[in-house]
């Protein structure tokens, strides 16, 4: 096996096991009924306008989901997966911008977002992994135990109210930077994430690793990767006492999420 299918499996432990998204160039009755031949299809949604097709399977087995983790570290699809309904080790905040067109520009306000919620993050003691995610930006966390997802949820909404204070205080429109919540309370069933490590399958743009210095490349990415992995996690009191630290009056936290 691809010692890469292990890493990505132990990345994904607290996720929904059986349960995962593809987003893929192929369709028809011959790829269906592959997909179909282990595992239950939940949706699938087709297109015609040059995005990828998407497919959501359940009762997915393990020899399954290490079959379509080779197919996602190969760029032939992208693996997506659910967070738990309840707990998870992870979180991460989606940044991206909120343009209607040219949505995938890096914009000024979004590069600032960024490092401000970095600062954040060390801030209060969480080393993040940050991942181009192609549009944006994934900055993962994880803690060293299951957390409940109300205070994942809570912890992000209220450090990326924070990440956002500057743009807000000196006027500018921090609307144009968006930002999504994993696991989001309210839709934890609903939305799922990439994962790390693939050449998009649409984009073929690989998934770095990106530092203050810039994106490193492939294989400087999977070693922080792995490092991320296997080194040492935020402690999950830290998390608590963070929320606690950050805690600011409702109306400001739900702008940050507008």
């Amino acid at each position: 096996m691809d010692p890469r299918i292990a890493l990505l499996k132990e990345f994904s432990k607290s996720f929904i096991l059986d349960r995962v998204k593809i987003e893929a160039e192929q369709f028809g009755f011959p790829f269906l009924e592959w997909l179909l031949s282990d595992g239950t299809l939940d949706y699938g949604q087709l297109t015609d306008t040059g995005a990828l097709h998407k497919y959501r399977l359940a009762n997915v087995s393990e020899r399954r989901m290490d079959e379509l983790l080779q197919l996602h570290l190969s760029g032939q699809l992208n693996v997506c997966r659910y967070f738990g309904t309840e707990k998870n080790e992870l979180l991460c905040f989606n940044i991206d911008n909120n343009y209607r067109t040219d949505n995938t520009a890096i914009i000024p306000q979004l590069s600032e977002a960024l490092d401000t919620l970095r600062t954040c993050l060390a801030d209060l003691g969480c080393e993040p992994l940050i991942v181009a995610s192609g549009r944006g930006y994934h900055v993962w966390v994880r803690a060293n135990e299951p957390v409940e997802n109300t205070i994942l949820y809570d912890f992000m909404v209220a450090t990326a109210a924070r990440a956002l204070l500057p743009l807000m205080v000196r006027g500018d429109n921090h609307r144009v930077v968006k930002f999504s919540f994993y696991p989001d309370v309210n839709i934890v069933d609903e939305v799922s994430l990439r994962l790390f490590g693939t050449q998009h399958a649409k984009t073929k743009a690989f998934s770095h690793v990106v530092t203050p210095e810039g994106l490193l490349d492939v294989d400087a990415s999977w070693q922080r990767f792995d490092a991320f992995v296997h080194g040492s996690a935020t402690p999950a009191a830290m998390i608590r006492a963070a929320l606690e630290k950050l805690r600011i009056p409702e109306g400001t936290a739900k702008s940050a999420d507008a």
